[in-house]
């Protein structure tokens, strides 16, 4: 039997994207190098990690919503995968997420909402003020509330260092089809081309690296490569969102409790959209603002904005220790649905793949586009954990002209 010749791609960006991409496509027998010069200091870093395909439901964005819904149903075979690989927690918890309205001006948008969320066959349930006090003591009166069981969360710092140790870690004998340990370029790229039929990539200091194929998650980066992306230009903008890390003091909690808050809480009050999201060990991960100003560094008035609503809906926050103010550009597009597909004519040697504009759902779409890029690149994993997938089928096209870089 003829050996197997070792395929070498090379990842272009390492958010939470990146590097489940990049995982994949180690689990496929890829030999992996990432580029980029500070990994998972976007998007990522900042994201509050929130897995609800249906709390995050807009007018206007059906054809987003397949997306969502398809990537959660595939995190828990995906995370199965790097618990394989490394003790490295994962950083995912199963805790759902409640839908508030603050006011009674509130509770008439949320109902609307839920209608269509409901008419869609999404699981939203109504919640009595009692059965809303018992579950969230520490939660303020509000107008209504529901509950969706099925939307939870994922710490992306975590999910990032989790991936990063499994794509560094020995997988011999859990995983002996998949390529070598990942190797790591702290270089943001210049120029990328196509050369006697594989790809040469440029870095900012001249330095070129060969590859097989190439997967391009570059977030807004894109826009300022050289190259391939020149001349498959795509509509990309920044949406900046400001996001507050506070934690709960202990003189906040009675004995035996952890936290103030248990679910998370998507919250609308005085017309504006508020989320808080309860981590490990009392930390509290607030946000919600969406910009797209001039102003790159944290907005005063959204910081404000943040604070006053959130302590609406969860009085505690006002006693809280304020631990991380962090602002960071997510990368937008035209009708927010990402884009994910082949640049270079083929799925050959020389492919270049493009997955990037993942706006404010990156973090929830990463596991159906790491495998879609994966596929895309000529990646098949074997082993039981149910992703094993030989191709793409009628629903994985469907999902991938709904990315098309092309539309």
């Amino acid at each position: 039997m003829a050996e197997r010749r070792e395929i070498r791609t090379a990842v272009v960006g390492a958010g939470v994207v990146g590097l489940l991409s990049a995982w994949r496509l180690r689990l496929a027998g890829h030999a992996v190098t990432i580029i980029d010069p500070a990994p998972v200091s976007g998007a990522s870093y900042a994201a509050a990690g929130m897995l609800a395909p249906i709390s995050e439901v807009q007018y206007g964005q059906q054809e987003l919503w397949p997306l969502m819904a398809a990537s959660r149903t595939e995190y828990p075979e995906l995370l199965a995968t790097l618990e394989q690989a490394t003790t490295t927690p994962t950083g995912y918890l199963e805790n759902g997420t409640l839908l508030l309205a603050a006011d009674p001006g509130d509770r008439a948008a949320v109902v609307d909402l839920v209608d269509l969320q409901q008419r869609h066959g999404m699981q939203v349930e109504p919640l009595t003020s009692s059965a809303l006090r018992r579950r969230e003591p520490a939660l303020a009166p509000v107008a209504k509330a529901w509950d969706v069981p099925s939307d939870h969360q994922v710490d992306p710092r975590q999910l990032a260092r989790c991936a990063t140790a499994a794509l560094s870690a020995d997988l011999s004998g859990t995983f002996p089809e998949a390529g070598p340990a990942a190797q790591w370029v702290a270089a943001s790229v210049t120029e990328i081309e196509r050369e006697a039929g594989r790809v040469r990539l440029t870095t900012e200091d001249g330095h070129h690296i060969q590859a097989d194929k190439a997967l391009l998650v570059p977030g807004l980066g894109y826009t300022s490569i050289g190259g391939i992306p020149q001349r498959h230009p795509l509509h990309l903008r920044p949406v900046h969102g400001d996001v507050l890390r506070l934690r709960v003091r202990p003189s906040q909690l009675l004995p035996g409790e952890s936290h103030v808050l248990s679910t998370t809480v998507r919250a609308k009050v005085g017309g504006r959209s508020v989320y808080l999201v309860p981590r490990a060990h009392g930390g509290l991960v607030i946000g919600a603002s969406s910009r797209e100003d001039d102003l790159a560094d944290t907005h005063a008035g959204s910081v404000l904005e943040l604070l006053e609503d959130a302590a609406t809906v969860l009085p505690a926050v006002r006693e809280m220790q304020l631990e991380e103010i962090t602002t960071r550009a997510r990368p937008g597009t035209p009708d927010d649905r990402p884009y994910l597909g082949l640049l270079a004519a083929d799925e050959g040697d020389g492919a270049v793949v493009v997955s990037t504009g993942f706006s404010r759902h990156g973090i929830l779409l990463a596991p159906l586009a790491a495998r879609l890029a994966a596929a895309l690149l000529g990646g098949t994993t074997s082993g039981t954990t149910g992703l094993n997938e030989t191709g793409l089928d009628d629903t994985d096209q469907q999902l991938l002209e709904t990315m098309s870089p092309a539309r």
